[in-house]
């Protein structure tokens, strides 16, 4: 299949090319016209499939939730917003709940499913700090335990890609180190976390930090704490909630100038009531929450936010329109700087040939026209 456009985004510019599907992959990119295509999408733009490595559910149904039809109709619909290559994220529940979350994206990925990729699975919690919890259950945040994750990395089939915990409490960074060993992420988070604590987890492997601004230690000029690392430390990558609810535009903007073009990244952190009315109330973790007509999702009662319902081609627009983060920037947050950050960057995150045929294309609303997951049209 050959399909062009005038505005194909390869790397960091906009080419008029046409771009040659084959078996799942790019065959080849020619310039505009040079061959008969299947489609041609003028001015509408064709940029790399999205990655979203975290978010938790959608669709009524929550990664903890551990049903194969729930996961399958979840990364088959979930194309509809341009998103290729996904990481199911669990919530802090107990060890028999995580246990059957893992196994159960495990299971769906060798039995076979339709849809955005599993590229893995983020571990979020239990090894959390209790104070910077946020809508995680504090009954199941516990210190890190090595022998405890082994067996859910077994029960997971080696799909743990990505973990979030609170290194200051991982005693003698024993978990981080065996993160590090496996190849897998380890990512600051749900920390209360100094300064000086972030720095030495950062040396000791841990390379990211999930949603900044939101369940970490707070900025300030004489106290930095995490907020303050992720600022510092611009080779980490950073995850950030671009929903405009869990971050000012003002604050997206000053993040990604720190953070330049190739270490931010946008997620939604999205969970099963996104794509159900407003009103809605569902357990998350154990807790009750409540879906607000803005979008975002706060616990019954303590009020504070608990997650976000937003669809990662609206927070490209928010990033670029609304935050005003130059395109390279934006673009790359949500496409090439994750798939780096999984280690899958020589076969995702960009239109380049003998990478898989992950494509999207957008109107200029920034809704998405169509969808194509390694050569085929998912949308």
């Amino acid at each position: 299949m050959i399909i062009q456009s005038k505005k194909v985004w390869v790397l960091d510019m906009w080419m008029e090319a046409q771009i040659d599907m084959e078996d799942g992959k790019i065959k080849a990119i020619y310039p505009y016209g040079t061959k008969p295509v299947d489609e041609d999408y003028g001015w509408k733009r064709i940029v790399p499939g999205f990655i979203d490595v975290h978010t938790h559910g959608a669709y009524d149904w929550d990664t903890n939730d551990a049903t194969p039809d729930g996961l399958r109709h979840w990364v088959k619909n979930i194309v509809k917003e341009g998103v290729t290559g996904i990481l199911p994220t669990t919530i802090t529940q107990s060890e028999e709940v995580l246990t059957k979350a893992v196994a159960n994206v495990a299971n769906v990925v060798e039995e076979g499913y339709e849809g955005a990729e599993i590229l893995g699975i983020h571990f979020e919690g239990p090894y959390l700090d209790q104070v910077y919890k946020g809508a995680q259950p504090e009954q199941y945040c516990v210190p890190a335990d090595v022998e405890q994750f082994k067996r859910y990395q077994k029960a997971s089939h080696n799909l743990i890609k990505l973990v979030t915990m609170a290194c200051e409490h991982d005693k003698d960074y024993a978990l981080l180190h065996y993160l590090v060993s496996q190849n897998i992420v380890a990512s600051q988070g749900h920390s209360s976390a100094t300064f000086e604590q972030a720095a030495d987890a950062i040396a000791n492997g841990a390379m990211s930090m999930t949603h900044v601004f939101n369940g970490m230690t707070k900025f300030h000029h004489r106290e930095p704490g995490l907020v303050g690392a992720a600022f510092r430390f611009r080779e980490v990558y950073g995850e950030i909630i671009c929903d405009g609810n869990h971050s000012h535009y003002a604050a997206i903007n000053d993040y990604f100038k720190a953070k330049g073009n190739d270490h931010a990244i946008m997620v939604t952190d999205s969970l099963m009531v996104k794509s159900l009315p407003v009103g809605t109330r569902v357990l998350f973790g154990g807790n009750e929450i409540e879906l607000f007509e803005d979008g975002s999702a706060h616990l019954v009662g303590a009020g504070s936010l608990a997650g976000s319902t937003l669809n990662v081609n609206k927070g490209l627009m928010i990033v670029h329109e609304k935050a005003q983060v130059p395109w390279l920037a934006a673009i790359n947050s949500c496409t090439l700087n994750p798939a780096r950050m999984l280690g899958v960057a020589d076969r995702k995150g960009s239109i380049q040939a003998g990478k898989d045929a992950d494509l999207v294309v957008l109107d200029d609303n920034y809704d998405v026209l169509m969808t194509y997951v390694k050569g085929k049209k998912a949308f």
